[in-house]
């Protein structure tokens, strides 16, 4: 078989996955998650339902297409970082720089997407796992960087890992009131009041369970986006996410530099 066939095959299967991946949102977002079945979207994108499968072994992966890239997220961050940055300094710049381009990833999907995931108790349910497995890839990452300390590694990883689900929940608040149609200000969890005990010796992990709502994890299509919202959402968080991350400075501030 030439490399010509096999780059055509290859497109072939992007296509096909993308095309699955477009008709399911669009079910989800008119019929909401839980009433579109697996035949549905099958029937929509006019494929075999074992070819859905193929791609998507579970239903939540078509709503949470960037899970993947989601879980690996801080590790990465943490794994690339420059000389003389710390742990904690690679995860805030990312975060920023994660704002800066309204990543879908981290919240930028829309108010009516955000809704659709709220919406879902099962698509929910999956989010809390994938911000576990967020922390726990990190939690590795950490270990690898300090082979000698593996619980402060854990310690250090579940604090970041705080910061970044309450930062999160920020977000997916703000996308909420956009659904709703409310353009005012959701809260501000960037008040240190509302922060439990992060950088400050407490239970590092205290928001590690909290309802993650409507996750980032979509396909990153515009769902009822709009760009003047976006922006000042965007600065909005930037500014809580330096008070967030000043809290932790502290406390892990100097951990992993490297």
């Amino acid at each position: 078989m030439s490399i010509d066939t096999l780059g055509l095959r290859e497109q072939k299967k992007r296509e096909t996955r993308q095309a699955i991946s477009d008709h399911a949102t669009q079910l989800f977002l008119e019929r909401g998650f839980d009433r579109t079945t697996i035949a549905d979207i099958a029937a929509a994108a006019r494929v075999a339902k074992m070819t859905v499968t193929n791609y998507f072994p579970r239903k939540e992966d078509l709503a949470l297409d960037h899970h993947e890239e989601f879980v690996a997220g801080l590790a990465q961050a943490v794994a690339r970082r420059p000389a003389g940055e710390s742990a904690l300094g690679a995860v805030r710049r990312e975060y920023l720089a994660a704002l800066e381009r309204r990543d879908p990833v981290i919240g930028f999907t829309g108010p009516v997407f955000a809704r659709m995931i709220a919406d879902s108790p099962t698509l929910v349910a999956r989010l809390r796992d994938l911000h576990d497995q967020r922390e726990d890839a990190l939690a590795r990452q950490l270990a690898t960087e300090t082979p000698g300390d593996p619980l402060t590694a854990r310690a250090v990883a579940a604090q970041l890992a705080a910061a970044d689900r309450l930062l999160f929940r920020d977000l997916q608040s703000r996308m909420l009131a956009g659904a709703a149609g409310d353009p005012g200000d959701p809260g501000d969890p960037g008040d240190p009041g509302d922060l439990g005990d992060l950088g400050d010796g407490g239970d590092p992990g205290a928001d590690a369970h909290a309802d993650p709502g409507a996750d980032a994890h979509g396909d990153g299509q515009d769902h009822g986006q709009d760009d003047t919202q976006d922006d000042g959402t965007a600065a909005a968080l930037a500014e809580v996410a330096r008070r967030v991350f000043g809290l932790l400075e502290p406390a892990v501030g100097a951990y992993a530099v490297r």
